[in-house]
Formats: C-alpha cells, sequence, structure tokens
C-alpha cells in the first residue's frame, strides 16, 4: 500500500552556520560598531539575539532572516519571543520549530478528510504518515496540503509504493 510522511523538519546544521555568518555580518556592520551585539544558540532549538535596544534586535533579525533563506531553511520555522528590556540590555528568543504539533496535524487529518480524497491519516509523534490505495491519490494530498497555508513548512518524505 503506497504511504508517505508528512512532517516538519529544520536543518539545524544550517541554521547554525546561517547564525555563524550573521553574527560575523553583525560584527563588521557600521552601525553595530562598539555595540555588544551577538547571537546564540542553545540546546534546546532556540535563538537568542542579544543587543542594547530593541531597534537593534530587529536590524539582526532581518540579518538571520536572509541569512536562513540563503541556506535554504524556511523562516516560517521560526517563533519570535517578545523583546525583553532590562537595563542596558534587550533580548529576543527565537524558537526554531521542529516537528508537527498535536493541534495541527489534527486540522491537517480534518483538512485531507473533507477534501473526501480516498486516503487513511494517522498522527505518529510529531509526523503524519498518509496511505493510500494508489499513488495519484497520495500525489493529489501533498498537492491540497501545499495549497493550504498552515504557517509551518512541510516536506514529504518516505514515499513508499
Amino acid at each position: 500500500m503506497p504511504s508517505f510522511d508528512v512532517v516538519s523538519e529544520v536543518d539545524m546544521h544550517e541554521v547554525n552556520n546561517a547564525i555563524d555568518q550573521a553574527s560575523r555580518e553583525v560584527g563588521t556592520r557600521f552601525d553595530f560598531k562598539g555595540i555588544d551585539a551577538s547571537f546564540s544558540l542553545s540546546e534546546n532549538s532556540e535563538i537568542v539575539a542579544i543587543a542594547q535596544v530593541d531597534f537593534q534586535i530587529r536590524q539582526m533579525l532581518e540579518i538571520l532572516r536572509a541569512k536562513l533563506v540563503k541556506r535554504g531553511v524556511d523562516v516560517k520555522s521560526l517563533e519570535e519571543g517578545e523583546i525583553q528590556l532590562s537595563g542596558q540590555k534587550a533580548t529576543m528568543h527565537v524558537k526554531v520549530q521542529q516537528g508537527i504539533e498535536s493541534e495541527l496535524a489534527r486540522k491537517i487529518v480534518k483538512l485531507v478528510k473533507e477534501s473526501k480524497i480516498k486516503v487513511q491519516t494517522a498522527i505518529q509523534g510529531e509526523k503524519l504518515r498518509v496511505n493510500g490505495k494508489n499513488r495519484d491519490d497520495l500525489q493529489q494530498v501533498i498537492a491540497l496540503l501545499r495549497e493550504a497555508n498552515l504557517g509551518v513548512p512541510l516536506q514529504y518524505n518516505n514515499f513508499r509504493d
């Protein structure tokens, strides 16, 4: 029985490379001279941007987004937090989303069922498995999910005939 998996994964190695490039650019830009501005990546897939004021954080995030796009990472996978001001520092935590959350998974299952395409969809942790009798039905599901603007980047892998 043909099947495929719907996942939402981000290549953390590429994210790390983009952070390194963005840090280098922030260090060499004239408008950041003499300012303690930096990026760091924590173990729980969270990017921390630190600068002196909030507009510098926004500029740093634009640089980071450009570097991520250049490296092929979808910026929809970033979930930006609020800018926190404390004394002479402004910080922002940006979460890199990995996997499909259960609420979104249920929404995808409902969307596929409402389309009346003859496939079965099962939630398996942070991914979805779609089974169907023929390959054309599975390709219709992929087209349906690409058209639906779900707010997270989806990849379709493990396609089996």
